[in-house]
């Protein structure tokens, strides 16, 4: 069964834009996990542009399912992760004044950083994912430096589906398996959506999770909160 992990960042961004607390983030966060949701993700910035830091600090007494924080892996990330001791800590390689995660971690090029990063974690019990793209020696690289998981990024995957949708999966069918051989655990998300979601799940091997914001979070305009999460977990569970 492949779990759905809701990013909420997109809901933190219209409360931002009054000033107050409508929609009220945490309320929302309660209420995806009543609608079946396996899990909440949150991916605070420096800006705090959608996410803040005191968001993540409530978040983690409230929410009930695995609660899972992404995140450039600067001192101020790595003492809040540790402070709060969310289920699962994402890193993404996202520097300040990045719109979206738009790449994967050079896992050869910044083993120092990760490794040591990683190694805190560890000590303090969190589990670790390393977000990458489908380059297969990024993958081990993340095996070597000590994750438990990696998060596939699966943009090109989103963008190449209405296409060709045999030959947008094939680099994630492979480095789902490759993933499976070395041990790692598989995440994947960034453009998943009704109509990709159910294809990816189906043939990519042993997906654990899928975090899934921007999109979800649109249909829910259409189709209501509760309905838009149902619909997502038959697209993964069907």
């Amino acid at each position: 069964m492949t779990q759905l992990s809701v990013n909420i960042n997109k809901i933190a961004t219209l409360r931002n834009a009054r000033g107050r607390n409508t929609p009220d983030l945490i309320e929302v966060a309660k209420n995806i996990e009543r609608f079946g949701a396996q899990g909440i993700t949150v991916h605070p910035r420096p800006d705090e542009r959608h996410i803040r830091y005191a968001d993540v600090r409530d978040l983690s007494s409230v929410v009930q399912t695995e609660f899972n924080v992404e995140g450039y892996p600067n001192k101020v990330f790595i003492d809040l992760v540790k402070e709060v001791m969310p289920t699962q800590v994402t890193l993404v390689p996202d520097k300040p004044g990045t719109l979206t995660s738009n790449a994967g971690w050079d896992t050869l090029k910044h083993k120092s950083l990760l490794a040591e990063v990683i190694s805190e974690f560890k000590n303090a019990a969190i589990r670790t994912s390393i977000f990458v793209g489908t380059d297969l020696a990024f993958i081990e690289g993340s095996k070597v430096v000590g994750a438990e998981r990696v998060e596939l990024y699966t943009e090109p995957y989103a963008d190449l589906f209405p296409v060709d949708k045999e030959r947008a999966l094939k680099p994630f069918e492979l480095a789902g398996c490759f993933a499976k051989e070395l041990g790692l655990g598989l995440n994947a998300g960034h453009d998943l959506n009704l109509d990709n979601l159910k294809y990816f799940a189906d043939n990519v091997p042993a997906l654990m999770e899928v975090s899934i914001g921007h999109a979800l979070i649109s249909d829910a305009l259409y189709y209501g909160l509760e309905n838009t999460v149902q619909m997502y977990l038959a697209q993964l569970n069907d």
